[in-house]
């Protein structure tokens, strides 16, 4: 089998973890992992680390191929999931092989996320559908601040929560949006 991101590289076997078998590509050290063997290696594992905080994931390295890559298996086009809204990072998945391909450095990033063990649940809907809301709210939450300045923001936030459970809230808003 040929890597799909380097496509003249013979992928080989190696561990990505204790227990964990996959086909490796030593040029760009992307993995090609069986969900099967995962899946029986994800019941026996347990996270022996603690996860860093998400601003420590900011500065973190890994890869991401930008393209769509051809599943070594098959040569049908692999399907991207992203991983988590802190980072821009996606899994490639050829449904019809049970097969993921992980571009270098995203194990580590899966592991710090403490999501080694949870793999399958990034190519849910459910997950997916997380991720999108945390990258809008993200991108929300950035507009307003170029717009209204860090410390006005944070006011405004105090107040929106202060207001949110608030008995009065509609006599509230009624005030302040009547002069």
């Amino acid at each position: 089998m040929q890597c799909p991101k380097c496509k003249n590289s013979d992928l080989k076997p190696t561990k990505i973890d204790e227990g964990l078998s996959a086909m490796g590509c030593g040029r760009c050290n992307g993995a090609f992992i069986s969900l099967l063997y995962y899946r029986d290696w994800a019941e026996h594992a347990g996270e022996m680390h603690d996860a860093p905080t998400v601003e420590l994931l900011k500065g973190f390295e890994s890869e991401d191929s930008a393209a769509a890559l051809s599943c070594p298996k098959c040569s049908r086009l692999m399907t991207k999931y992203r991983i988590s809204g802190c980072s821009n990072n996606r899994l490639d998945l050829c449904t019809s092989c049970d097969e993921a391909w992980l571009d270098g450095g995203e194990w580590e990033l899966l592991k710090a996320l403490e999501l080694s063990t949870e793999m399958p649940m990034v190519f849910s809907e459910q997950w997916q559908r997380q991720v999108r809301d945390t990258v809008s709210e993200e991108a929300r939450r950035e507009r307003f601040t170029r717009i209204l300045g860090a410390d006005d923001l944070e006011k405004a936030h105090e107040f929106r929560q202060w207001i949110k459970d608030h008995p009065k809230r509609n006599d509230i808003m009624f005030y302040v949006n009547h002069e």
